[in-house]
């Protein structure tokens, strides 16, 4: 198991598989440029070698988020920036559905920030 996968899967159910769902599907949306790596051991999803988002936990509101880059570009009520400079993140409930098509929406505006 690389060290990615491990990251995933000491994360415990349900969180863990619908990490791993969002994951895919961020990854499966740009294969062409669209790579992840284990940063300061967290997996990090990077747009042509460059800093896209990742994933996290947050003791603040025990829900995992994900974190994107160029978040302070980003203009939407369901984001919380909390005092970072250059990163917003989005929540996480597993208890409701994700919004797939919303995320895929901020990965594609950041992707047009990255240069």
């Amino acid at each position: 198991m690389n060290p990615i996968q491990e990251y995933f899967y000491r994360i415990e159910e349900p969180e863990r598989s619908t990490l791993l769902f969002l994951r895919e599907k961020i990854l499966a949306s740009d294969p062409e440029n669209i790579t992840e790596t284990l940063s300061f051991g967290l997996p990090f999803i990077k747009y042509k070698k460059k800093m896209l988002c990742y994933f996290y936990y947050s003791k603040k509101y025990k829900k995992h988020y994900l974190s994107f880059y160029h978040g302070d570009k980003l203009d939407y009520p369901q984001l919380i920036q909390d005092g970072r400079k250059k990163f917003k993140i989005l929540l996480i409930d597993v208890q409701e559905d994700l919004p797939i098509d919303f995320i895929l929406k901020l990965t594609k505006e950041v992707k047009s920030y990255i240069k």
